[in-house]
């Protein structure tokens, strides 16, 4: 139960070695992108990288290679889907969410934030974290593609055109909270 042998353990440690210096290095060869800020497919693509990693290690009957391959085809595909995402619209909107406009001109979206299941408490906890104090103090709060609440506060010009190159539709998310 707490040890059968040293050469599983000197198996394990091989593969662990191997394992993750593999990782690193795909993981610099495809670049920034599959490391920053995640979204939804890239946190499913963090979750199933680590699930092929710790069954090469501790699985006897995964291969090192096949683990390796495992990994090289999960970081290529996301690789290819961040290319195809830069390129193509509809590959983006298959892909991303859109992000949801959740205050405007200092007034909540309510029927935005409850889409969202965003609570008003977390709202305010978003406009803290920017100093913000009064959400009148803010022209626009944006839930991101990636999950992260944006701020933009009043008096800094008009953020219409930021907005609206985000796929922020201001005058649909206005009107479908009256």
């Amino acid at each position: 139960m707490w040890f059968d042998d040293w050469t599983s353990m000197g198996q394990i440690v091989i593969k662990a070695v191997i394992g993750f210096a593999a990782l690193v290095f795909l993981l610099r060869i495809a670049g920034k992108r599959t490391i920053a800020k995640l979204n939804a497919f890239d946190l499913v693509l963090v979750f199933t990288v680590g699930s092929i990693l710790a069954t090469t290690i501790l699985n006897t009957q995964t291969t090192i290679s096949e683990g390796l391959l495992a990994l090289a085809l999960l970081v290529g595909l996301q690789w290819l889907t961040a290319w195809l995402t830069t390129r193509s619209a509809g590959f983006r909107t298959l892909i991303k969410s859109e992000p949801t406009l959740l205050a405007y001109e200092g007034k909540l979206l309510h029927a935005n934030m409850r889409r969202e299941r965003i609570a008003e408490v977390e709202l305010h906890a978003a406009l803290r974290q920017h100093g913000v104090h009064n959400i009148a103090e803010t022209k626009a709060v944006v839930l991101e593609t990636e999950g992260e609440i944006s701020v933009l506060k009043a008096g800094g010009g008009d953020p219409s055109a930021s907005l609206i190159a985000s796929g922020v539709n201001v005058d649909a998310a206005k009107e479908g909270n009256k």
